[in-house]
């Protein structure tokens, strides 16, 4: 009994991990690729060339002549073609006026290789602009903005919980993808709509777990704190975990059972840290050991985490959460010691949402903006200043960035300094600013 349930559960497995369910689910969106296709030697020859494209037309049932075609970019001794799906004349006119109708490379190039990707074809808007908004939800620019957001104009209390939950989540996710070393699903069938990431491994989706980790984590941290209906806080996490773990999948990025692993591994790491985030943040506000603790802990993790594996955008991204947490910790410890940004008195909860007025939004909204812009700022100066610095320390040409980034040192150094940095300054400075400015 016990063997027949370990075979299906492999077989489901492998059945979940299937790359054509994602092409499958891509086409279902209005995704198609424009993958490479061998042709025999009799449709080679009657193949015919427009502005320099192979093109080959197909007799469509109405025999109007339009047809579609199969082209490729380049000269006439390529040994292939590929689908574009449209027209001989609407290449010919696409070509003429620049058109790309819907033609587009992801967004990003690679972050290791460089690599632009390849061109696809869109065919529903509405879904690319929802599933691209998904998957930004569990990238850089958002955090950026969301934690700042969540501490300047919600609850510090709630943002210093989340960060622990959404570090942990991030560094086990990237340290399980370099033990298990799963590469991404196989293109073709999938089509990759995006590349950032495309150089890492990819079981299980870490995209799926900060999706997961940071709704649930503030739904189950601001319920009972803030007064408002229990549906709409589990609807809100629900609906936002589901669009990025789907978001994952559309992008080309993750298979099915990947984004399931990730979805389920972040929940598990929720439960074992909900109950224990009190004595967290208590130890990290109070103990007198806490920034030598905050610093060995953070820097400790770190180098753990470069052992696992060759360098690849998982260390920057772990080193980088990792110096964000490191930061954001030693801020929230000196804001306590200091008595600054005190947390409102138990006897004040349940704490009620203020109505919405014109001055409200337009107060929270130049405070994120300057202070995003204070961030971003402070962002760019250390960027600048890290990594030649980095280099010259440690005896490495600081020529080509990609290449020195590549090296432990330089890598840990530069993701550390910086976002420890952007981190310390969006907990403790800007709220000093804005309070200089008469923001608070």
């Amino acid at each position: 009994m016990a063997k027949d349930l370990k075979t299906m559960f492999v077989r489901c497995c492998g059945y979940l991990q299937d790359p054509h369910h994602v092409a499958s689910f891509q086409k279902l969106c209005g995704v198609q690729g424009s993958f490479p296709v061998k042709l025999s030697r009799k449709e080679w020859e009657n193949d015919f060339f427009v502005n320099g494209a192979c093109v080959k037309r197909h007799q469509d049932q109405s025999g109007n002549g339009e047809g579609h075609t199969v082209s490729h970019e380049g000269n006439s001794q390529s040994s292939g073609c590929r689908l574009t799906g449209k027209s001989s004349k609407a290449v010919e006119s696409d070509r003429e006026n620049g058109d790309s109708s819907g033609r587009v490379k992801p967004l990003r190039r690679n972050s290791l290789t460089g690599d632009v990707g390849q061109e696809f074809i869109i065919q529903n808007k509405f879904l690319f602009y929802l599933f691209t908004f998904g998957s930004e939800l569990g990238n850089e620019m958002f955090f950026i903005v969301f934690f700042p957001f969540l501490i300047w104009n919600v609850d510090a209390f709630v943002s210093r919980r989340i960060l622990v939950v959404w570090i942990w989540n991030l560094f086990l996710g990237q340290s399980t993808k370099d033990i298990v070393r799963w590469t991404r699903p196989a293109s073709p069938p999938v089509v990759k709509v995006e590349v950032f990431y495309n150089s890492e491994y990819s079981m299980p989706s870490t995209h799926a777990m900060s999706g997961t980790a940071i709704p649930f984590s503030l739904f189950l941290l601001t319920y009972g704190r803030w007064q408002y209906p229990f549906l709409f806080g589990l609807s809100l996490a629900i609906c936002w975990s589901f669009l990025v773990c789907v978001s994952r999948v559309y992008m080309g990025m993750h298979s099915v059972l990947e984004v399931i692993t990730g979805f389920l591994y972040s929940l598990l790491i929720l439960a074992v840290f909900q109950s224990t985030l009190d004595q967290i943040d208590s130890f990290y506000l109070t103990s007198h050991h806490a920034p030598l603790v905050i610093v060995i802990l953070h820097v400790g993790l770190g180098f753990l985490a470069f052992t696992l594996d060759s360098w690849s955008t998982s260390r920057g991204d772990t080193a980088q959460a990792l110096g964000t947490g490191a930061g954001a910790a030693l801020a929230s410890h000196l804001n306590h010691q200091l008595g600054l940004l005190a947390d409102p008195p138990l006897s004040s909860l349940p704490l009620a949402l203020p109505p919405l007025s014109a001055a409200l939004l337009a107060r929270s909204l130049l405070r994120l903006l300057l202070g995003v812009v204070v961030l971003l700022a402070t962002r760019a100066a250390m960027k600048a200043a890290t990594i030649p610095l980095a280099c010259r320390v440690f005896g490495l040409p600081a020529g080509d960035v990609r290449q020195a980034r590549q090296h432990m040192e330089v890598e840990l150094s530069y993701r550390y300094i910086v976002y420890g940095t952007v981190s310390f300054s969006c907990v403790c400075l800007v709220p000093l600013l804005f309070s200089y400015l008469n923001l608070s």
